[in-house]
């Protein structure tokens, strides 16, 4: 057998196998043995049909298969030895290899298409994108421990509606007559009654009840954005929507906000020892500081992530990618439809790929299972605590072995194994850039990141 390999450009190159007959003739024989031994022929007893008999019937498809399975174990082997960092499989050039006759030929040669993955130099330079810290405020944090209080709080539905209830009931559309309009909206609707903007609206409401009727401007009440959410109208429908609607009343319900005290403290910390509402403001700022610059992590990833992407100049064996696309026989992919899109939707993930490979060579991305394990095993730690009489080695090997079952489905921690990848992009980057911090409100992320 000999392989041998042609430069066909920067990346792409040809692989040549030539099989001659001596490196498959004995393990063609060795299968037709074993033919032989199985066969059931008519006229022969079992195992007993001439060799050359089963030779007639089953040579050509034997060689066909031994010098496919040759081709597959030598090419890649061929890769390995030679190093050679190709993309995706090589692919068959049967133009090349032309027919192949199983049943008269004696020698073979293969040809077979492949490219080169592209050296990367990552463009640290490219970025200057700064990175983002939110500054919680503590009008932020009371808000928060308002909507905490809400969360936590009494669950009842009253007879009677009150200021802050939420309100059910059928709305019909009026027509400026106040009468009921031919072929206007009709729902069910719920809203909070604090969210009305009109005083006089909202003071009709007050200490209504189930079958009581109202009626009032929906434009004077609510914006376009929330009729479009209380009416279940289409956007362009809620702007141009200023009718009188009647609701009738079918209840409403009420939720007592939880005194913030030690009960709620414990209900949200019950792992730390928070003894009044100045600790508890403190611990929600950092957790909403926290769980927005993580935010801000997922931002600063992305946006290097394009920045890097926007700079890559490595070559791009675009003429052999196509072809590797359209030979994994995905639904509906044509060369056709692989041409219109690949600007947009294969040139984007292809250099992120040699990219990261690049980054890889830097330091490991994708979290080891180890990692993985660990993680799962902070989470069991926070909802359990050792059993009675537990020693700590006891309770830390059990923690790990549930975390290995756990873990050793990745479909049960894609999610982890994805935010862990994250986290060590981000760190990478981290350490290659050190960026410049930017403080921003909470507000301002918002009104950046719409």
């Amino acid at each position: 057998m000999n392989i041998t390999r042609e430069n066909l450009g920067e990346l792409e190159l040809s692989i040549k196998i030539e099989i001659a007959e001596n490196d498959y003739a004995e393990r063609v024989v060795k299968t037709l043995k074993k033919y032989q031994r199985q066969a059931t022929v008519p006229g022969f007893r079992k195992g007993m049909a001439p060799m050359g008999l089963i030779q007639r019937m089953y040579k050509a498809n034997v060689t066909a298969e031994e010098i496919q399975n040759i081709l597959n174990e030598s090419l890649y082997k061929y890769i390995d030895d030679e190093k050679l960092n190709i993309i995706g499989t090589p692919l068959a050039n049967d133009e090349k290899t032309g027919n192949v006759d199983f049943e008269k030929a004696k020698d073979f040669a293969f040809y077979f298409d492949a490219a080169l993955a592209p050296e990367v130099n990552v463009k640290w330079d490219a970025v200057s994108t700064k990175l983002l810290q939110v500054k919680i405020s503590a009008k932020e944090a009371e808000k928060q421990i308002e909507e905490i209080g809400q969360r936590y709080g009494k669950f009842e539905t009253p007879e009677t509606i009150e200021a802050t209830d939420v309100v059910y009931g059928k709305a019909v559309e009026l027509d400026k007559t106040g009468a009921v309009k031919e072929g206007g909206m009709t729902t069910y609707i719920n809203f909070k009654l604090d969210q009305m903007k009109d005083d006089d609206a909202r003071a009709l409401l007050i200490g209504k009840k189930n079958e009581d009727k109202v009626v009032f401007n929906a434009a004077k009440c609510f914006t376009p954005s929330e009729i479009e959410k209380v009416f279940h109208l289409e956007n362009a429908e809620a702007k141009k929507f200023k009718s009188d609607v009647e609701m009738s009343i079918s209840g409403c319900s009420r939720i007592t906000p939880h005194e913030i005290n030690e009960e709620l403290f414990k209900k949200l910390f019950p792992d730390q020892e928070v003894k009044d509402a100045a600790a508890f403001k403190k611990l929600i700022t950092k957790e909403m500081e926290t769980a927005n610059n993580e935010q801000c992590q997922m931002i600063y990833v992305n946006e290097v992530r394009n920045a890097l992407m926007e700079a890559f100049d490595a070559p791009i064996p675009e003429n052999f990618l196509k072809r590797w696309i359209l030979s994994r026989g995905e639904k509906d992919v044509t060369a056709e439809t692989i041409d219109a899109q690949w600007a947009e939707k294969y040139l984007p993930g292809i250099k992120w790929e040699f990219l990261s490979l690049a980054l890889e060579k830097i330091k490991p991305l994708e979290p080891s299972q180890d990692d993985v394990i660990n993680y799962v095993k902070g989470l069991l730690a926070k909802g359990n605590k050792p059993e009675e009489g537990q020693d700590e080695k006891e309770y830390d090997e059990q923690l790990t072995q549930s975390a290995r079952t756990i873990a050793s489905d990745r479909n049960n921690v894609r999610q982890i194994v994805d935010k862990l990848y994250q986290d060590n992009i981000f760190a990478l980057f981290n350490e290659q850039l050190k960026p410049e911090v930017e403080k921003v409100t909470l507000k301002e992320l918002s009104e950046r990141y719409k």
